[in-house]
């Protein structure tokens, strides 16, 4: 394992631990002192997420046979910062300081109505939908990735299979021709060896029976 990446998730790690902390502090707050806490856990949320892509980055550079474990880890800090994210957006709109965000963000005098209310919630859980799509969307992208990757190395190891079943092919053919030569040749010898068989048994044959014929002619 990378030890860059060990890093990374060790202050990924404390760094989560403490936004969590302040997030759980930031309903009690109000006014100025809320809104330095909202600033600093923004801040901090921005570093856990470059912390993030410095870790998949280093992810991307191990051996694609090595990465299981860690994709998974990684998927799972994704997901730990996306609630993270939510539990944040849910504390800033707390009942405790509801009142001075709506001000905030709507610039009214105090005398936001409920239907207001109700459009300021719509519209965070908006956010927060598509913020979940893109997050999705960016795994998607990632495991894409790495599928394709894995789909190429085993294109290239089935290229070097056929390439040496093509070997050890065209090694069997020379093999062959050579067997079907010596087999040619000894089929050569048989026939020639029983030719002259045949002809030294003719002669033998015709001797025999020139021998007795003059052997008979002489009586």
């Amino acid at each position: 394992m990378s030890s860059d990446f060990e890093v990374y998730e060790q202050d990924f790690g404390t760094l989560t631990a403490d936004i969590t902390n302040k997030v759980g502090r930031i309903p009690k707050l109000s006014g100025d002192d809320k809104k330095g806490m909202v600033a600093n856990v923004e801040k901090q949320m921005e570093e856990a997420r470059e912390l993030l892509e410095q870790m998949d980055l280093e992810v991307r550079e191990i051996p694609l046979q090595s990465r299981g474990l860690l994709s998974t880890r990684m998927k799972s800090y994704k997901q730990e910062l996306a609630k993270l994210d939510q539990d944040f957006k849910r504390s800033r709109i707390a009942y405790s300081d509801e009142v001075n965000l709506r001000n905030e963000l709507l610039g009214d005098d105090g005398n936001t109505t409920e239907n207001q209310r109700a459009c300021l919630l719509d519209n965070t859980e908006r956010l927060e939908r598509s913020t979940r799509r893109l997050e999705a969307g960016y795994q998607l992208t990632v495991e894409t990735e790495q599928i394709g990757q894995e789909i190429l190395e085993n294109l290239h190891h089935d290229k070097e299979k056929i390439q040496r079943a093509r070997e050890r092919l065209r090694e069997t053919d020379t093999n062959l021709g050579k067997s079907s030569r010596i087999l040619t040749g000894m089929l050569r010898r048989i026939i020639q060896n029983r030719i002259v068989v045949f002809i030294l048994g003719a002669i033998i044959l015709l001797s025999i029976v020139l021998a007795i014929y003059f052997a008979v002619r002489g009586h």
